[in-house]
């Protein structure tokens, strides 16, 4: 089986560069120079009908930590059922207490209002305390992914961590790396027994003229060759 390769985008135009460059799927945000922040209603609406490959939206209220007001809370429920109207194929969440420890109770309750779609524990991961106790309390949320870099600043970095949570999770939760992945770090994590799935954001993008980044199709094409 191939690699599927999913490409974190903020804009249609990215998005539908993505897919005309052969991703496999995109994580749908709002703001990735805050590492993502919930999608406008707009956006979502507006990528669903220009994209034929599955779009799992984040949802998250605001950026900083993770640790949600009950206000906050509430409009995380809201996002879930108004993005599940839209058509997205998947969600993407996490929500830790004050001390960086798992929020599993009102982390399931959101995988639970996003059924039948499957949810990906986002990097809030990165920042839990106790790995290996934040992967059980994740995995019993019903969350059927973590996006993780092993802790560490790139995924290549946390490339150690990374195989102990594959094997820790026997199964039981696919462990999708993310953050820093490109042509020249990509074939080192294809490589971890148990990995089906990576994430890429800036490892898709090439800088414009004016200095911003965009996803470009050429180099979504090159990392798809290495799958």
């Amino acid at each position: 089986m191939s690699m599927l390769i999913e490409i974190a985008v903020d804009t249609v135009q990215d998005a539908i560069a993505a897919e005309l460059g052969g991703a496999h799927r995109i994580e749908l945000c709002s703001d990735l120079e805050a590492d993502g922040l919930s999608p406008s209603i707009e956006l979502v609406r507006e990528a669903r009908k220009a994209l034929r490959i599955p779009i799992h939206a984040m949802v998250r209220p605001r950026a900083g930590d993770f640790c949600y007001s009950d206000d906050e809370f509430d409009r995380m429920r809201s996002e879930i059922a108004l993005f599940r109207a839209l058509g997205v194929n998947g969600i993407v969440l996490g929500i830790l207490h004050r001390d960086n420890s798992i929020d599993q109770e009102r982390s399931t309750e959101l995988v639970r209002l996003s059924q039948p779609l499957g949810v990906t524990f986002h990097r809030a991961f990165d920042a839990a305390v106790d790995p290996f106790g934040a992967l059980e309390k994740i995995i019993n949320t019903g969350a059927v992914r973590l996006l993780t870099s092993g802790q560490q600043r790139t995924a290549l970095e946390g490339i150690g961590m990374i195989k102990q949570l594959i094997e820790s999770a026997r199964g039981r939760i696919q462990i999708l790396p993310g953050a820093g992945i490109n042509n020249g770090t990509i074939n080192a994590l294809m490589r971890l027994d148990g990995i089906r799935e990576l994430h890429i954001g800036k490892g898709a993008k090439a800088k414009g003229y004016d200095g911003s980044y965009s996803v470009d199709r050429q180099m979504v094409q090159k990392l798809l060759r290495h799958t």
